[in-house]
């Protein structure tokens, strides 16, 4: 029987069936995966700051919102875990690779993964009844956003020893802009792919 939360975003018995069955959700995992890989690689190095701007973040929050917050969190933890292993899915650096990389001064923005994509998934879901489509998929993406800045900007301040104002000119608010870019970008694509299952 097909679940509540597919029928509630509008999906077609098939691409339902897709995400209950165990085959269906790990090749959605996978994917998943494979999206944020690809948008991490779309990345533009900034020269006074360890930290880039990237599409990211903005993956990672269509991911949790399109999978739900189960599977996207769990989406996040395997994409952790290609990385640790050596894999090239992160946004490439320069520096040194696999779990090196996770350790390094981007490190917590990168554990922020599945607890964005989660927070996500599951604001979108209870948003929903009693909003529009983009209005709840916009509080989701700033919830989810919430989590990426904290957990980055915390482990770069330790990792560089850095002060609270030299933590924010360097990993926060050169990036507000583009976050702000980012979320309303998330919430009109995962609005208008609903729209578009619903037709």
């Amino acid at each position: 029987m097909q679940s509540a939360i597919p029928s509630q975003l509008g999906l077609t018995h098939r691409s339902g069936s897709l995400q209950e069955s165990l085959a269906g959700k790990t090749l959605l995992v996978i994917g998943a995966t494979a999206f944020v890989t690809a948008c991490a690689h779309i990345s533009l190095p900034l020269p006074f700051t360890p930290v880039p701007l990237t599409l990211q973040n903005l993956a990672v929050i269509l991911v949790g919102m399109a999978l739900g917050p189960i599977a996207g969190f769990s989406a996040m933890v395997l994409y952790l875990a290609e990385g640790a292993l050596g894999l090239p899915v992160f946004t490439p650096s320069g520096g040194p690779a696999g779990m090196a990389h996770l350790l390094g001064p981007n490190g917590g923005f990168l554990f922020s993964c599945p607890a964005a994509a989660a927070i996500a998934g599951w604001v979108v879901r209870a948003m929903q009844p009693m909003t529009s489509r983009f209005r709840s998929a916009l509080f989701a993406a700033t919830a989810a956003t919430l989590p990426i800045f904290l957990l980055g900007a915390a482990r770069f301040a330790y990792y560089a020893h850095h002060s609270p104002t030299a933590t924010w000119s360097l990993a926060l608010a050169p990036f507000l802009p583009g976050e702000i870019v980012k979320i309303t970008a998330a919430a009109g694509i995962f609005s208008s792919i609903q729209r578009w299952r619903q037709s």
